[in-house]
């Protein structure tokens, strides 16, 4: 018997769940895939290059609002829930969706859809969106380069673009983004590892990319994306916790499921947590994974010219999956202004223009900040139209890209950066290098 599946996802998990599961199984019979999260990916096609043989004419990718009507009209037998970063009550309402319109609902173990590669892998994970991971990931860059091995960083997947010219994408300058058309979310992710002269990998298909990194590498980090587990079987799985965020390392999926694979739990955002929050995670991962090794670090939150901040009205501008998906309802940008002594934190809500609007209708818990939305190009012009038309004196941009580089603003921006800085014993880096044996 053949089996008719859906796939539900927003243009990672669930691409590489059929590359490497789905794909050339001829027991299934995958009809279509069901995007939410991501605007305007809905609509379209996994092209005919990507989907096989068995998928001539490629699989459509349909809104996921369309749901129970796909299971009982496409008579689907299985849906594959390919999400991350999602509550377990949200999950299990995608289950009972799913199962009351007759399907079956099946989450793929996470070690089914890990690559093995023929380098040394360490997979950098988290349990939420915002947790630090990346700052974390170029810390082990420096680290290992330090050691004398050639590192180079694979991203979980972002192709919110032409599929088929982004099955492998590869990262060394600023040439390379702009030839990709690269988002604001990719620019996020890319632009600090070519800043110190790095080079990372993306993509669609895994196997592909995998194949490439091996070919400049002697080990591989896996920066793992909206708290997703890695793609690639790690010889280290380092997962990042968030003391900001008390109680959602084990009320998310799959966080929670990063937790309890991790070989290093590190608890970042130190210097800006209270200790009692920091105490607690240590319980909570000794009490899960009582075998993991524990480092905690701060995100060290710097502004040139800070002094600008004092007695101001700013609109701060965060990391945008942070503000959104992330549940967060501040960043660094609010850390830098409160410290620098803003008078206001300005609310943007009043100024949103476009597609910013709905981004807050689906996120209505956004605080007072602007996310840094970018996931094509009129969300970029929405960005920029917002923040020209906010009334405020100064605008903290805290996304890890130069925002005036992107959009043309009429007002004075303060750069926020944040990076990862040990916390004392034991260092990130010592442990990694001890259980690599490097």
């Amino acid at each position: 018997m053949v089996e008719n599946v859906i796939i539900m996802g927003a243009a990672g998990r669930d691409f590489h769940n059929f590359n490497v599961y789905f794909r050339d199984n001829e027991r299934y019979r995958v009809v279509c895939f069901t995007a939410t999260q991501i605007p305007d990916i809905d609509d379209r096609l996994y092209p005919p290059q990507l989907a096989g043989a068995l998928y001539p004419d490629g699989i459509p990718i349909k809104s996921d609002d369309t749901l129970m009507d796909n299971i009982r009209d496409l008579r689907v037998d299985l849906v594959a829930f390919s999400y991350s970063d999602v509550s377990h009550l949200e999950v299990m309402h995608k289950a009972s969706q799913v199962t009351a319109a007759g399907a079956d609902f099946i989450i793929i173990g996470a070690p089914y859809t890990m690559l093995e590669s023929a380098k040394k892998v360490v997979s950098v994970c988290a349990v939420r969106t915002g947790c630090g991971k990346s700052q974390a990931s170029r810390q082990l860059v420096r680290v290992l380069k330090q050691a004398g091995k050639r590192v180079v960083t694979v991203r979980h997947p972002m192709p919110y673009g032409d599929l088929t010219r982004q099955i492998v994408q590869r990262f060394a300058s600023y040439e390379d983004i702009e030839r990709h058309s690269c988002t604001i979310e990719e620019r996020e992710e890319y632009e600090p590892i070519v800043d110190m002269g790095g080079v990372i990998y993306a993509g669609v298909d895994y196997g592909k990319v995998l194949r490439e990194a091996e070919k400049e590498a002697d080990i591989i980090i896996w920066d793992g994306g909206n708290n997703d587990t890695p793609f690639f079987k790690p010889d280290v799985h380092v997962v990042v916790l968030d003391p900001h965020r008390v109680g959602h390392e084990t009320s998310f999926h799959p966080g929670e499921t990063n937790l309890l694979m991790a070989d290093v739990a590190l608890i970042n955002k130190v210097d800006s947590a209270a200790p009692e929050d920091v105490a607690t995670l240590k319980k909570t991962i000794g009490q899960h994974n009582p075998g993991a090794r524990i480092v905690l670090a701060d995100s060290e939150v710097t502004v040139e010219d800070g002094e600008r901040l004092m007695n101001k009205r700013v609109l701060v501008v965060e990391d945008g999956p942070t503000v959104t998906h992330g549940g967060m309802k501040f960043g660094a940008g609010v850390i830098a202004a409160r410290r620098g002594g803003a008078a206001e934190l300005v609310d943007p809500r009043q100024f949103l223009v476009g597609t910013l609007k709905s981004t807050f209708a689906t996120y209505p818990d956004i605080g007072r900040v602007l996310p840094a939305m970018g996931y094509g190009e009129q969300q970029v012009r929405d960005l920029e139209a917002t923040i020209n038309g906010c009334d405020c004196d100064l605008v903290v941009s805290a996304t890890p890209v130069d925002l005036a580089r992107l959009v043309t603003i009429d007002k004075e921006i303060l750069r926020v950066r944040y990076n990862y800085r040990d916390h004392g014993e034991p260092t990130l880096g010592a442990i990694v290098r001890e259980l690599l044996d490097v």
